[in-house]
């Protein structure tokens, strides 16, 4: 009994002290994780409104210039000037080796380097000068560029030590994508997704979701959008069936074409380079070759976003060429030396070839313009989890199995194909094992 008596004070003790020591932990770990919340909710709503407004007036500019060059057709002739112009651009601010958004992913995964403040205004600048005399381009990929290169300003601005640098590289990517497109959710995934995919940069979850949905408010609040979904697909078959059958056809479709795309973005970018190691004068041939392509077509439909074609494919059927038109316009751009961005683009060639597949598989048009885009935009990017989230914003879940499976389909048959050559893929997409490969080594087997 007399021993017995010190043993249980010296557990008395010893529970006490272990209490004490895991209360002093819970603390000092919520200080650190609450004041990592508090600080990155501050850093994501100085991010969201300022690149959401700057977001906001670049969209505006794009519709404005578009307008202007629809009234002013004759403008289309000033396209290779328009192209000398953005390559003197990138030469006078010393970018002219600047590789766009394989730069932002290469900053981004290394965790090393940053991002030059002057990218942002030349790629603005650049792109709105490529809209107004009518090169084929989108405008996401600049809104990446721009939101990378305003985030890391800002961060080197306040101070931040190098890894807060680049989550806010992150978020500002967010920020630009979601005020264009609409997208809050999608916006908030996708520059986590795409730089190695596989690999989820979770640290920026909580900026890049703040800073996505604030600016997306932005853009509501300067008239860029509404909260309406773009293009509601209402009529949905049953999925269970026959129509599951098409779908899982049509996504193949969907795969091939998405890395026809990438595969003849890249060889049209060495075509040009071989042929024409110039910048100048690439660019130069490359605005003649639009000229040409559009009076050969003689419409105006595959120049700049688009935006009309596509949203005509969700009422009606397109024909089988209207999508093969597009890719081709979109590499005599882009890979001359013209900015603006490859998404928009993709998402074209997808609703417009869904669209006229409807006519052959006896799908609803809209339902097929709507797994075209979704499964066109997984194939190029390799996002399946941004992909469907698209599919929901813009959409709506109407449509959830028919999305879900396109993107499944597409992700596994686009291989390792990739609009950017500095995407990784880290994980076999057939296999359950690390592979930490470069895109483009695949691309050359």
């Amino acid at each position: 009994m007399l021993t017995f008596r010190p043993t249980l004070a010296f557990l008395g003790v010893y529970v006490v002290r272990k209490i004490k020591f895991a209360i002093l932990y819970m603390i000092r770990a919520a200080k650190r994780l609450y004041g990592a919340l508090f600080k990155w909710i501050l850093l994501s709503v100085a991010v969201g409104l300022g690149i959401g407004s700057i977001a906001s007036i670049f969209a505006k500019s794009i519709v404005y210039v578009t307008e202007f060059r629809e009234a002013h057709r004759w403008i289309l002739f000033g396209l290779p000037v328009a192209g000398l112009l953005i390559v003197f651009l990138y030469k006078i601010a010393g970018q002219e080796k600047n590789t766009g958004t394989d730069m932002v992913l290469t900053t981004i995964r290394e965790k090393e380097g940053e991002m030059p403040g002057q990218i942002a205004p030349l790629i603005l600048i650049s792109t709105v000068i490529t809209h107004l005399f009518g090169g084929s381009s989108g405008r996401e990929g600049a809104a990446l560029q721009f939101g990378a290169s305003l985030g890391d300003w800002f961060a080197r601005k306040i101070k931040l030590n190098n890894s807060d640098r680049h989550i806010l590289m992150l978020a500002g990517m967010s920020a630009a994508f979601s005020a264009l497109f609409g997208t809050p959710m999608a916006a908030a995934l996708f520059p986590m997704e795409v730089v190695s995919v596989g690999v989820m940069y979770y640290a920026a979850l909580v900026p890049c979701v703040f800073s996505s949905f604030i600016a997306e408010r932005v853009s509501v609040f300067l008239g860029v959008r509404t909260f309406a979904v773009p293009y509601p697909v209402e009529r949905i078959p049953d999925f269970y069936g026959l129509a599951a059958v098409k779908i899982i056809f049509l996504a193949m479709v969907f795969s091939l074409i998405g890395t026809l795309f990438c595969i003849m973005l890249h060889e049209s970018g060495r075509l040009y380079k071989k042929y024409f190691p110039n910048p100048y004068l690439r660019v130069a041939v490359g605005g003649v070759l639009v000229i040409v392509l559009w009076f050969l077509v003689g419409t105006d439909d595959y120049l700049g976003l688009g935006s009309n074609v596509i949203a005509s494919a969700f009422h009606s059927h397109t024909g089988l060429w209207v999508f093969a038109l597009k890719i081709v316009f979109t590499c005599a751009t882009l890979c001359a030396g013209y900015k603006g961005g490859e998404i928009v683009p993709s998402l074209f060639i997808g609703a417009t070839l869904g669209s006229a597949l409807s006519a052959f598989v006896g799908l609803p048009v809209n339902l097929c313009a709507a797994c075209g885009m979704a499964g066109v935009f997984c194939s190029v990017t390799n996002s399946p989890i941004t992909a469907l989230l698209i599919a929901f914003e813009l959409f709506d879940f109407n449509g959830m199995p028919y999305y879900c499976v396109v993107v499944a389909v597409c992700y596994l048959l686009s291989g390792y194909f990739s609009l950017y050559h500095e995407q990784r893929i880290m994980y076999s997409k057939t296999e359950n094992r690390y592979r930490s490969g470069a895109v483009e080594k695949d691309n050359s087997k």
